[in-house]
């Protein structure tokens, strides 16, 4: 899995274009404020030790989160971080996991909508660590 993390002042976004076939119609647009905005790679070889990963992926989002305080998350699926991308149907499983992993232990989480491209707007904080890339 690849994670491309940002400390957010603001997010918003609106669903653009589908790209999954049969992706559930998309709900939007939404707006997030003050929140870790996670884009989320997931790859074929997180499949087998899928449970370590989510663990993993959530325990970075929250330590990240942890650095301003931040309680709100946002999972936006991003299959163009490099490299190869986990099946459709796969990752979303996994990001929904993800998120009620971060819901269980008190994070507010948004997630885009599954299988489509969305414009955003990203307002991040100045500091380096606001701008974050990680793999898991």
């Amino acid at each position: 899995m690849k994670l491309l993390l940002f400390q957010a002042q603001r997010f918003a976004f609106s669903p653009f274009a589908a790209t999954v076939a049969g992706a559930d119609p998309a709900a939007g647009p939404g707006e997030v404020r003050d929140a870790v905005v996670a884009w989320v790679q997931v790859e074929p070889a997180d499949l087998p030790r899928i449970a370590q990963v989510e663990k993993k992926a959530a325990k970075y989002i929250k330590w990240l989160a942890g650095k301003r305080g931040l309680k709100q998350v946002v999972l936006h699926s991003f299959a163009h971080l490099g490299g190869e991308s986990a099946p459709a149907d796969r990752a979303g499983e996994l990001l929904g996991s993800l998120g009620a992993r971060l819901e269980s232990v008190g994070y507010g989480v948004t997630q885009t909508p599954f299988g489509y491209t969305c414009h955003w707007e990203l307002e991040v904080y100045g500091d380096s660590l606001a701008k974050v890339f990680q793999e898991v």
